[in-house]
């Protein structure tokens, strides 16, 4: 189920930009004319996608290079996608236990389950979102290279369970989960 998205509202005006005339994504290579929005909808020459079995599709084939690009990757082709922030939300949280003993659990905005640890970690940094200059934004790595942003009230929720911790650089504000510590309280 795909929740907090608003495929009716229009592209981000930097969304517009990176589409050319025709509606294909700039690429130097394969242009299948995708585009993934903030709120983690998925438009195709301007149009919302609403079927989410397709979007899934796309999702599962979706890859992230060094520089930074996105791209579909299959085994008989490969096109460039643009996205605006990341290609996942992260809609829900779940936590057990407490303290080094915590477990937390997000699912994505396509139904997508992952426990924060060693495998699944979870960050902040700057957002690059135009109004939010000194905002820290969280994101959590759902598969190597590809990310979901935490969307706000996950972010109030995971707030909650935090706790102080004092290390060699001063306290630091965070949560526990598989045994180890985030920080939350400034990029790094």
């Amino acid at each position: 189920m795909v929740t907090d998205t608003r495929p009716d509202q229009p592209l981000s005006s930097s969304m517009t930009q990176s589409l050319s005339s025709s509606g294909e994504a700039a690429s130097a290579e394969g242009a299948f004319g995708l585009a993934i929005a903030r709120d983690g909808s998925w438009w195709h020459e301007g149009a919302p996608i609403r079927r989410i079995e397709l979007v899934r599709l796309f999702a599962s084939v979706l890859r992230r290079e060094a520089d930074g690009s996105y791209w579909l990757v299959t085994p008989v082709e490969r096109g460039r996608i643009a996205v605006e922030d990341v290609p996942f939300v992260a809609v829900e949280l779940q936590a057990e236990g407490s303290g080094r003993a915590q477990r937390l659990r997000l699912r994505s905005n396509l139904d997508e389950w992952v426990t924060v640890g060693p495998e699944h970690s979870l960050s902040v940094r700057p957002s690059a979102a135009a109004g939010e200059d000194d905002a820290l934004v969280p994101y959590v790595e759902v598969r190597p290279g590809l990310e979901a942003r935490l969307e706000r009230a996950v972010y109030y929720q995971l707030v909650e369970l935090g706790e102080e911790r004092d290390e060699p650089e001063g306290t630091r504000f965070g949560v526990w989960s598989g045994g180890r510590f985030f920080a939350l309280d400034r990029a790094g």
